[in-house]
């Protein structure tokens, strides 16, 4: 994947500058543009709430239904845009009783309103469509509607849609940055099946052959995140007990031949549940309870409707994903660390998707951390390294609807990890996580400019050159050092980063014995003198510190 970074407006909490990366270019069409974008008929309306209505066709696997679009006008305009893939048939829009004309370009759907649209009023269409939904290639990483049958020969469907987007399935405006403040979905499916979706159960009713069953959203959610799980499941619950006594319900829907399996696998999840609530307060969608739901791909982050599909296997489908041979179920603990990241707090661009990935998996070396210790913790971290390419920057290309690297989930925790150790304050580093989960970015959709603000603020500390080498560029800083005898004991270190970003300047650890020598490197050669016997090793820390290391 090509990646050309357009920019991105650079703060340090000592002064305020711009920086243009220049990159490789990508290319691009009017259609990414139209899908990546907020132009002017996107930015002009602000959504609030989706009811989605669907009649499930599992003979020919096809829906058909309609979306109620509730938003408020933030300009007067006559034209907005929503988005619907090409393939799927869109009958008809509705404003105020009258229909609406629309154009196509591309997965982009133009609505044509016969008067202005005021600024401030509240309005809402209803979009009619219909079609046979992009089965998915291999869901959930190239995404789309999975239509298969369970071991005893009944339909299930699963649909997963991250990256290629929601409208490849129902209209909506397809873009990370505007998440409804609440969404409701209804299902009529066949009589004996169940529909499990997103939030709380609010209606189910048997009408002749048909089941009509509704879930209810209570918080925003990102669009990528509405999904359909529909099958033969049966449902169990439990309770957790948050550290302020207050109960959460943790409600499970799984395959009947597998109930058993899941009573057992599923104890892993209280505890889960406890670690991350003391990093990063208590499970953020509390009102639409927990939730994971078996699927027939491997894993989902779907908020509160969690993808799980791991087979109740320990690791990644059986194998150590851990590296350090610990057995824990990876697609439980990864997939709830993103009700935080990713879905509590999201990016605002796609090409920011590092965010919910870097941070979400650096929540599993927390949990490592939590139901073991600080130094299995850096085990986890470590042992991560050599899945890292560097091949390409962690940031994708903005307004194009492209995502960095998959560097973004590893790469992303050895540099969340770096950035602990550069803090080097326990108390303020964990601070700083549970008050951006618990009140800075909560509910909200973010840039990597906020996250990088919060940072330097936070910690008093100049962290926008470290953010933009490690975020912004496909290589790591690599430190260069040379160590010369002097006379006797005494030696002369020298010692420099070498960077792509221009006065980079970062802490090093220079470990000598039991003693460690902290200091702060820039892109301009310094030295010290040391004294060491001649059998003494120097060695540099890059268990902490995520870099590569070379002498000259």
């Amino acid at each position: 994947m090509k990646i050309r970074i357009l920019g991105i407006l650079c703060f340090t909490f000592f002064a305020v500058q711009a920086q243009l990366l220049d990159g490789s270019e990508g290319s691009y069409t009017y259609g990414d543009t139209l899908r990546g974008a907020l132009r002017p008929e996107r930015t002009c309306f602000d959504v609030t709430y989706y009811d989605l209505k669907l009649h499930i066709n599992f003979e020919d696997k096809t829906i058909n239904g309609s979306n109620e679009i509730h938003f408020t006008a933030l300009a007067d305009f006559k034209v907005l845009q929503i988005d619907l893939f090409e393939n799927m048939s869109l009958d008809s829009i509705l404003f105020e009783g009258e229909k609406l004309s629309f154009s196509r370009n591309f997965n982009a759907v133009f609505v044509d309103f016969s008067i202005a649209v005021k600024i401030g009023t509240q309005q809402l269409i209803t979009v009619y469509y219909q079609g046979k939904p992009i089965i998915g290639k291999n869901p959930p990483w190239d995404g789309g509607f999975t239509w298969q049958k369970d071991k005893e020969g009944q339909p299930w469907l699963g649909v997963s849609c991250e990256g290629i987007g929601a409208s490849l399935w129902w209209p909506n405006k397809d873009h990370l940055s505007d998440e409804p403040d609440s969404m409701r979905v209804t299902c009529s499916i066949p009589k004996d099946l169940m529909y499990v979706g997103n939030g709380v159960l609010e209606t189910d009713e048997v009408k002749g052959e048909r089941r009509f069953m509704t879930w209810k959203v209570s918080y925003p959610i990102n669009n990528y995140n509405v999904t359909l799980n529909i099958g033969n499941y049966v449902n169990f619950q439990e309770y957790y007990t948050a550290e302020d006594g207050e109960k959460l319900l943790l409600d499970y829907w799984v395959m009947p031949y597998n109930l058993e399996k899941a009573k057992e696998q599923f104890k892993e999840v209280p505890p889960m549940l406890a670690c991350y609530e003391s990093y990063f307060g208590k499970f953020p969608f509390w009102r639409d309870n927990y939730k994971l739901v078996e699927t027939p791909y491997l894993g989902m982050e779907h908020q509160t409707a969690i993808a799980y599909g791991n087979d109740y296997k320990k690791g990644y489908n059986g194998f150590d994903f851990s590296r350090i041979g610990l057995d824990f179920d990876y697609i439980i603990i990864h997939e709830s660390g993103h009700e935080y990241w990713g879905n509590l707090i999201s990016a605002k661009d796609i090409a920011d998707m590092w965010i919910h990935e870097g941070f979400c998996t650096y929540s599993e070396a927390l949990y490592v951390e939590c139901m073991y210790d600080y130094q299995k913790g850096q085990d986890y971290v470590n042992a991560k390294k050599p899945t890292v390419g560097n091949n390409a920057p962690m940031a994708g290309t903005y307004d194009v609807n492209v995502e960095g690297d998959g560097d973004m989930y590893n790469k992303g925790m050895l540099f969340l990890n770096t950035l602990r150790h550069v803090i080097n304050n326990e108390a303020l580093w964990f601070e700083l996580l549970k008050e951006m989960t618990t009140e800075k970015f909560a509910y909200q959709t973010v840039t990597a400019n906020d996250i990088m603000f919060y940072f330097n603020k936070k910690s008093d500390k100049n962290l926008t050159p470290i953010f933009l080498q490690y975020v912004f560029y496909k290589d790591i800083p690599v430190l260069y050092y040379n160590l010369e005898k002097v006379k006797g004991k005494k030696y002369e270190l020298k010692y420099k980063w070498q960077t792509d970003v221009a006065d980079f300047s970062m802490p090093v650890e220079f470990l000598q014995g039991k003693k460690v020598l902290r200091l702060e490197a820039t892109n301009n050669l310094q030295s010290i003198e040391i004294s060491k016997s001649k059998k003494e090793k120097v060695d540099i820390n890059q268990n902490q510190f995520y870099i590569k290391v070379k002498k000259y």
